[in-house]
């Protein structure tokens, strides 16, 4: 049985912009509705917690709160600007229904960040809304 560290979502998702996206600090705070100075917070936290996980050999886990999934994903060709939603679970669709053509995106109103409260901060995930 390997010792946990706990990440928070909050923490997983300014990991996610700062070291994946390489987003800079003020972007990534814009996009999870902090403040750059507590996304300085957050993110120093879920580096120290991921070096130990490394450096010790501990398993990390996610957590911090109780999540959903939104209903539906939206979905846009960029060929023909037709947009549709499907069902979350539904996998992602090849081809637009209008034109089939394959240059398709996430829309990108469904791109944003819910508000949610994983430390008491502020809002991070994309397409997930924290319940209430």
């Amino acid at each position: 049985m390997l010792e946990e560290v706990i990440l928070t979502v909050d923490e997983f998702e300014a990991i996610k912009l700062a070291d994946l996206e390489n987003l800079y600090q003020e972007q990534a705070a814009e996009k999870m509705n902090v403040s750059r100075q507590t996304f300085g917070r957050i993110i120093d936290s879920a580096h120290k917690k991921v070096a130990d996980a490394l450096v010790k050999g501990k398993a990390l886990k996610i957590e911090g709160g109780e999540f959903e999934m939104a209903a539906m994903r939206k979905f846009r060709c960029y060929d023909c600007q037709h947009s549709w939603e499907l069902p979350y679970g539904t996998g992602r669709p090849e081809n637009c229904p209008s034109c089939k053509s394959g240059n398709i995106r996430r829309a990108e109103k469904d791109r944003g960040y819910a508000k949610g409260i994983g430390r008491g901060q502020g809002g991070c995930c994309r397409g997930i809304e924290q319940k209430r």
